[in-house]
This record gives C-alpha cells, sequence and structure tokens, in this order.
C-alpha cells in the first residue's frame, strides 16, 4: 500500500479516494505559494474584527476580551429572503434557502492562534460554539461551524475567527453523512463513527493523538494530504451535549493537533475545519442515534510550507487522488513535538 497505487472507501461519504503514494517521489516545479505573514500586529486600528475597530457596515466592536460574536457584514444567507420562482421545467429547479451568518472572534490579539492560546482561551471558544449551536439550532435544522485558516485557504482577515452559518435547509455534505450514518446503524446496530474510532483506537496506524475522551487519526480515506479527523470515545450527537470534562480534554486535543500542524513545517499551518453533528430544529424531536459528532481539518500543504496540492483535473472530472498514505501522514505527525515551535526557545 505504501508503494502501489490503490482505491480507499470512504463510508462517510459513500465514494472512493485513489491512494497513489509513490507519486510523492516526484520533482516538484509547479506553484509555490507564500507562506504566512510572522509579522501580524496584535492590535491594528484599520482591522475590522479588532476590538474597538469600525467595521465595513459602520458598526464598531466593542473592547471585547475574549471571544466576541456578530452578525457577518456580508452574510451569504439572509432570514427574510423571497421565495425563488416556480420553475417550468425539472431541469431547473429552485428551493427557497434562508437563515443567518456570524462571525466569532477567537481572542482580541491577532496574532494569536488557536495553537498558540492557553487552554481556558480554547475552552472558552467551545463554550461559545456550544451555545451558538444550542441558540440557532432551536430553530434551524444545520448550524455549520467552520474555520478557514490562513490566505491559502482563502481567508481575507488574519485575526483568529471562524464563521458560523445556520441554514433553513440540510447542504449536501450533511445530508449525505445523515444517510450513510443511518444505513451504517440499520446494517451494523452501531454508530459508523463510533464504531470507526474504537477499530482506530485499537488499530493505532493512523492515530495521531488521543486523550481518554477524543482521538484525532488520519482518516483512512483521507483526500488532503494531512487531513485528519477528530472523533469523542463515546457516542455523542450535538457539540452542545459535551460534558464539562469533555470540553476541558477537547481544548486540550485541539491544542496538541494544532500544535502538530504548525510544527509540521515550522508555518502557522493553513486549514479549513468544521464540526459536523446531528441536525437540529424540527430534527431535535427525531431519532438521530446514527449521528456521531466530529470535526474534519482539511489543510492543503504537501510538500512544505510552500508546496500545497491540488484538487483539479483528474480529482474534479473522475475521482480524488492523494500522493501519500494516510499511514505515513499519520506517522509524520505522529512523530511531531507537542511543544510550538515558536515557543521552543523560551
Amino acid at each position: 500500500a505504501a508503494e502501489h497505487q490503490h482505491v480507499r472507501y470512504n463510508p462517510l461519504r459513500d465514494d472512493w479516494v485513489l491512494v497513489s503514494a509513490h507519486r510523492v517521489k516526484r520533482p516538484w516545479q509547479g506553484q509555490l505559494e507564500k507562506p504566512p505573514p510572522e509579522d501580524v500586529p496584535r492590535w491594528d486600528p484599520k482591522n475590522p474584527l479588532c476590538p474597538g475597530a469600525t467595521r465595513a457596515n459602520g458598526e464598531v466592536n466593542p473592547q471585547y476580551e475574549g471571544t466576541f460574536v456578530f452578525p457577518n457584514d456580508f452574510p451569504a444567507l439572509q432570514p427574510d429572503a423571497p421565495e425563488p420562482g416556480d420553475s417550468d421545467h425539472p431541469l431547473f429547479r429552485a428551493a427557497p434557502a434562508r437563515g443567518v451568518c456570524k462571525v466569532m472572534c477567537f481572542h482580541p490579539w491577532s496574532d494569536l492562534t488557536l495553537p498558540l492560546m492557553s487552554l481556558p482561551e480554547i475552552r472558552a471558544v467551545i463554550d461559545a460554539w456550544a451555545k451558538l449551536a444550542t441558540e440557532l439550532g432551536s430553530s434551524y435544522p444545520w448550524v455549520q461551524i467552520f474555520e478557514n485558516k490562513g490566505a491559502m485557504m482563502g481567508c481575507s482577515n488574519p485575526h483568529p475567527h471562524c464563521q458560523v452559518w445556520a441554514s433553513s435547509f440540510l447542504p449536501n455534505e450533511a445530508c449525505l453523512e445523515d444517510r450513510t450514518q443511518r444505513q451504517h446503524l440499520s446494517r451494523r446496530g452501531v454508530p459508523m463513527l463510533l464504531e470507526y474510532a474504537e477499530q482506530e483506537a485499537r488499530r493505532k496506524e493512523r492515530l495521531v493523538v488521543e486523550n481518554a475522551d477524543w482521538l484525532v487519526v488520519v482518516p483512512y480515506w483521507a483526500t488532503w494530504p494531512y487531513q485528519t479527523l477528530l472523533l469523542p470515545r463515546r457516542h455523542v450527537c450535538r457539540l452542545q451535549d459535551l460534558s464539562d470534562s469533555e470540553r476541558d480534554s477537547l481544548a486540550s486535543i485541539m491544542q496538541r493537533l494544532l500544535i502538530k500542524y504548525d510544527n509540521l513545517f515550522e508555518v502557522s499551518f493553513p486549514y479549513s475545519m468544521g464540526w459536523h453533528g446531528a441536525p437540529t430544529g424540527p430534527y431535535l424531536k427525531e431519532d438521530c442515534k446514527h449521528w456521531q459528532l466530529h470535526a474534519h481539518y482539511y489543510p492543503p500543504l504537501l510538500r512544505s510550507a510552500t508546496v500545497r496540492k491540488f484538487m483539479v483535473g483528474y480529482e474534479m472530472l473522475a475521482q480524488v487522488q492523494r500522493d501519500l498514505t494516510p499511514e505515513q501522514a499519520a506517522e509524520r505527525l505522529r512523530s511531531l513535538p507537542e511543544v510550538h515551535y515558536k515557543k521552543r526557545a523560551e
């Protein structure tokens, strides 16, 4: 498997990935990315996410000292959007889409990313996530918490923050994971990702970090080079269902994972991450025991801080393909120190 191409099945998405580990040896003459800036100012009055700064809509941020949540000034979803017009043909269908979009700043300092924050500060982020999931989930079927970190992943502001979009519909990935997890529970009598976590904890070859409540693995079916999956050890459907101790241990394992990410190429590691859990709103009254809470991390870097993986050509037109095995990626991440490279000299 480490030398010869093969395909692996992803039961969560019901699709396949082509693994071609030998291709990582080929010389790279393609695009080189610019490393992220190391000199981000701690506070900048022109940065609309900083405390006391003025945002695009003219509102002034409070002098916040912890997390700060506010409505997205350029929302992709609005609660009062009109109905789309009727379709005159089945190939041209549209449906209503309503919702709200919020931004959440993790910390008042622009130069302090999650792996450099303290455990109480990360725990405050988790609590804010859970509060938003509860509040927005009381009426909206889906609440998507996600963080785009780094310019390489489309983030336009270095200040540590995430977004939360609540929608009146279940997005494609949510529908897909709902179907596959429901089918797995029906066939095997146990939630898919609970069974998967137990298997990975026993096998350990794709394990990156673990503690009493959580484990992080490079999934067997990973598509991005250093993609990881964050899983609870017990059956839990939603972020807001976590106990105090599980939130503390989640802060710890997030910090350990993100320090390893930064240490991999000694750079503020870019990624897109997001939480998936059981649907909310009207689904709160339904049986969702097939769901298992989890977080996806999708980092684009492949060989160095300047060489990324592109999902183009064959990936867009045929099937996802990766250039090193998940086991190789996990071994490399697992072996990295858990002291951040910026703090080693302290």
